[in-house]
């Protein structure tokens, strides 16, 4: 088990999240793939409070990112506990890689893990570029051009993947955590965004369950591809409603979304909530708790 450098980190800063960064962190640091592991945003910067999430960046052997990120939903579920399989991250900046959120309880709240896996080659350029915190920095044998065009590659294809109704489903999970905090924090501009995101998944929760081969982009066609069966005028009901509430939200407005698209789901596309039982169930009670 490789020494992770907490010492500095902790000494300038003592959030409350800090143990379960210590955690994540060695559980990330037993897998030979890792080469490097970073903190970023309020917990590497001292400005952190008890709703900040963890951040981390984490660099991984080029030609072995495709296998880590694959097996990562397996490793963050029993090493870590996350309650759902990670949210392909649509917001974070491209940086060479992919980044991926989880849901992780502790200490009674659900914590937002962001991990931001970037091909090995391309760490030294984001230490230039981004303020991060380094935990751990084994410095691998240079990558090949054929590994590095793995990386490439691979992170090319999975920012474009289509999303399935499971993935848009957690999608619309993360993002109500995410407006949890900013209405705690009074973020306004930021929950507005986040808000308007919402509305978006839900919009794309809908064609992807119901109008998956439409050639049409974003907003457009929707009653003319959507509404022409009963399935689809209750959906388009529930896109209608979500639309026409405030521009930005309460708490009580972001529950009633979650609600709302639950419902959906059983409606349009049940089989994404297979097996998702009871992580949405404890998700509720989280939510209940913030």
């Amino acid at each position: 088990m490789p020494t992770l450098q907490l010492a500095e980190l902790t000494h300038a800063n003592r959030p409350a999240q800090l143990p379960l960064l210590s955690k994540l962190a060695d559980t990330l640091a037993t897998s030979p793939a890792v080469t490097h592991l970073m903190v970023r945003g309020s917990l590497a910067h001292g400005t952190a409070d008890r709703l900040s999430d963890v951040d981390f960046v984490v660099g991984v052997h080029d030609a072995q990112l495709p296998a880590f990120v694959e097996a990562l939903n397996d490793l963050m579920s029993i090493e870590a506990g996350a309650l759902l399989p990670g949210w392909r991250d649509t917001i974070v900046a491209d940086l060479g890689g992919v980044g991926t959120v989880f849901l992780i309880p502790d200490e009674g709240r659900l914590h937002q893990i962001d991990l931001y896996l970037a091909p090995a080659s391309r760490v030294p350029h984001l230490q230039a570029t981004v303020a991060t915190a380094t935990l751990l920095n084994r410095q691998p044998a240079p990558a090949t051009p054929e590994e590095v065009a793995v990386a490439e590659r691979f992170a090319a294809d999975f920012l474009d993947q289509p999303r399935s109704c499971t993935e848009l489903l957690i999608e619309h999970l993360v993002l109500a955590v995410l407006l949890h905090k900013r209405i705690k924090r009074g973020q306004r501009f930021v929950a507005y965004a986040e808000w308007h995101r919402l509305h978006t998944a839900t919009k794309d929760l809908i064609k992807a369950a119901l109008a998956p081969a439409s050639p049409f982009w974003g907003w457009y066609q929707l009653r003319e591809e959507i509404a022409v069966t009963p399935i689809g005028r209750a959906c388009l009901g529930d896109l209608d409603a979500a639309i026409s509430g405030p521009a930005v939200p309460l708490a009580t407005d972001v529950d009633a979304a979650i609600e709302r698209m639950l419902a959906l789901v059983e409606r349009a596309c049940p089989e994404a909530l297979d097996g998702l039982g009871d992580a949405i169930a404890a998700y509720r009670t989280y939510q209940e708790l913030v």
